[in-house]
């Protein structure tokens, strides 16, 4: 099935600019999710790492509404009296009826207005909303799905509110509504219902029905015209849901979904192809440490280091300078997010390693929350050893260092046989036979409370990686989100994600792609999949991505043997690296930052804005749709130096040599890079009277 453009293509260069200014004076801007200001997955950081630039250029006319969670509030969210009189008339009105709606700001960069409405304050209203939702839409919402629940409560306030907003205005207002996500999709169904003046947008990050066929372990892609639809979601229990999702779908002014992959799935899905493709981004400042990336990755390393050495005390006979880390992290997902042929390829990468004698060592890490009850006792001890290790060294140390000073106060030299006495040698001695441990350094951090039925514990178990000393494949299962404030691991994502050399993404089913794209940024190679829509936006957008340290796995047009085979050989090679080559791999890596950059990912949400604008009052906006054929985009070329990686790469290279003094400048080669894509687009801004003001990107 060919990877068809939507109308508008995910090429930077795609969107020109407007020939006609939108004047957004008298418009106003409600984007409406199930995550703002409330933490449960991917579209929190959209939502929440986009709030700068849309701040900037509606300025105070834009204002994201959420649900109202207590602890989240407390935390993240400044309450304040609503700044536009009209909402306010409009939230005082709604909490006289019996609601609970409430107005602040969100503490993050940008600081937008958030309008939080308590959904738990009206569940009262919830058999009514039901009967309504029947009545109007034939949608029945069975009583036990919590989750669907307050999707209708959600979706019924948030109707409310752009309703009664409507109602407040004198003029005829312009109302831009943009809904993400099935769980705020009924507010945009709602709305045309009741032909409310609200230009609508519905952006899925990814379908219901998707996640749970590829969950399923079905042949999803080649199949995706098969499917009876209406079974699937029903033999899943999902029927509801897959309606809602679908009904916001067909009734938005404007849809829009995160990649080409995902636009592929919902015109089959969904049944609407996508208006327009807005790929998620970054603020790439936020991760950028400018020239200094490669130190915080040295220095990052060694805190992993360190990890290191506690877990396998009593058995770290490897070097830790020739270590190899990789690790996989998100939801768990143990097919979709591809877990299964990461451990595979593993396996065969372990082989590969020990036939041909190699002295690199690879520890993966699974970063993959699941159900504990504590820390693995033998795990807390190892770092316990490791720290007792330290103390008995630094008090060796200073005894010595203070003998040598007194020796050399005299003017003689030392004699070198004496500075130890017996004492220190049987300190050393006691600490050296507490490193002795009679069992294999353990493979999980945690006690699993489903230890025998866990995918990740029993794939591993089959393919036998142990941790032996034998195995040139060490693993290390996480179960648990890191933390700076770990006993264990402390460190925050950040920080760890810096301090490994490679990130493993081989997901099936993966509409965009946080995790590769934040290894992207922080100069960290990742492997991704032409299955992902970060991993096909990047093929779109680099002549050779390997070379960029960007390996795209082709799971798409491959069994699963096939695509194993391919991901073992991507990481053989890369141990192949040397450090010069892993270093300016890194180096080429970070340079992509800018194509992730929100300041030119965000123009896709601007044109949508415009799309829906125009649509919804054609008598006051215009929006001409850019043709896709006219465009060609831009690609970022081949490196014209120095190959990253012994054999994979060699075609990025008019030469290859495995010198290592081969000249290479990582200026002029960077100076190359960058005349190949254009500095951040002008963001209109709107200061806070209205005026409008151009304001440079940074």
């Amino acid at each position: 099935m060919p990877l068809v453009r939507s109308l508008s293509v995910t090429s930077l260069s795609g969107l020109e600019e407007w020939d006609e200014e939108f004047d957004l004076e008298d418009a106003v801007l409600f984007e409406i999710a199930w995550e703002v200001a409330n933490k449960v997955g991917g579209i929190y950081t959209v939502i929440q790492t986009k709030a700068r630039l849309t701040s900037e250029e509606w300025g105070e006319n834009y204002f994201l509404v959420g649900p109202y969670v207590e602890n989240n509030v407390r935390t993240q969210v400044e309450l304040i009296e609503p700044t536009n009189p009209i909402l306010k008339r409009t939230i005082d009105k709604m909490n006289a009826s019996g609601c609970k709606v409430y107005f602040g700001r969100w503490l993050i960069e940008g600081s937008p207005y958030v309008v939080l409405i308590d959904v738990a304050y009206t569940a009262w209203s919830l058999d009514r909303w039901k009967s309504e939702l029947w009545e109007n839409f034939s949608i029945g919402v069975p009583w036990f799905d919590r989750e669907a629940n307050d999707a209708v409560l959600f979706g019924f306030l948030t109707a409310w509110l752009l309703g009664e907003y409507a109602a407040q205005c004198e003029d005829p207002p312009h109302i831009l509504a943009h809904f993400h996500e099935w769980l705020a999709g009924l507010g945009l169904v709602l709305c045309r219902q009741r032909q409310l003046p609200v230009a609508t947008i519905f952006t899925t990050h990814a379908t219901l029905l998707g996640r749970y066929l590829c969950a399923g372990n079905v042949d999803f892609y080649n199949n995706l015209a098969e499917f009876n639809l209406d079974k699937e979601a029903g033999d899943r229990q999902i029927f509801h849901r897959y309606c809602l999702e679908r009904a916001a779908a067909r009734c938005a002014h404007v849809f829009t979904t995160v990649s080409q992959i995902t636009a592929i799935e919902a015109e089959y899905l969904l049944k609407r192809k996508p208006d327009i493709i807005t790929p998620n981004g970054l603020n790439v400042k936020k991760f950028s440490a400018m020239h200094e990336f490669q130190n915080l990755h040295a220095k990052s390393k060694s805190r992993i280091q360190e990890f290191i050495r506690g877990h396998f005390y009593g058995h770290l006979d490897f070097n830790l300078d020739k270590c190899v880390f990789l690790f996989i992290a998100g939801r768990y997902e143990f097919s979709n997010k591809g877990a299964d042929i990461f451990l595979e390829a593993l396996a065969r990468l372990n082989y590969l390693l020990r036939v041909n004698h190699s002295d690199v060592t690879v520890i993966a890490f699974f970063i993959m929350p699941a159900r504990t009850n504590n820390f693995n006792v033998e795990t807390l001890k190892g770092q316990a050893v490791r720290k007792q290790l330290w103390d008995t060294a630094q008090t060796v140390k200073e005894r010595f260092g203070k003998k040598l000073y007194e020796s050399l106060l005299v003017g003689q030299l030392p004699d070198v046989s004496k500075m130890l006495d017996k004492e220190d040698f049987t300190m050393m001695k006691r600490a050296i036979f507490a490193t002795q441990r009679q069992c294999q350094p353990p493979i999980c951090t945690h006690n699993m409370l489903e230890d025998s039925s866990d995918p990740i514990l029993n794939c591993i178990r089959r393919i036998g990686l142990f941790n032996c000393s034998a195995d040139r494949v060490k693993v290390i299962f996480h179960p648990e989100f890191l933390s700076s404030t770990s006993p264990l691991l402390p460190m925050d994502y950040e920080e760890f994600v810096r301090g490994c050399h490679l990130g493993v993404f081989p997901s099936y089913y993966e509409p965009w792609g946080y995790t590769p794209a934040e290894c992207t940024v922080m100069g960290i190679p990742s492997i991704s999949t032409n299955l992902s829509g970060f991993g096909c936006f990047m093929e779109e957008h680099i002549a050779d991505p390997s070379a960029y340290g960007i390996y795209i796995l082709d799971r798409r047009f491959r069994g699963v043997d096939e695509s194993c085979n391919q991901l073992t050989s991507f990481l053989f090679q890369f141990c192949k690296q040397s450090r010069r080559q892993r270093i300016i791999q890194r180096n080429r890596t970070e340079r992509l930052s800018d194509l992730l950059d929100w300041r030119y990912l965000g123009r896709y949400y601007i044109s949508a804005r415009h799309m829906a604008l125009a649509k919804a009052f054609p008598d006051t906006y215009i929006y001409e749709a850019q043709d896709p054929t006219s465009s060609s985009g831009f690609r970022y070329p081949r490196p014209a130096s120095v190959p990253p990686s012994p054999s994979l790469s060699r075609h990025s290279s008019p030469h290859h040599s495995d010198d290592e003094d081969e000249r290479y400048d990582e200026d002029l080669e960077a100076e190359k890079d960058r005349v190949n894509i254009r500095q951040p687009f002008a963001t209109r801004t709107k200061a806070s009277n209205g005026d409008g003001v151009v304001s440079e990107g940074n």
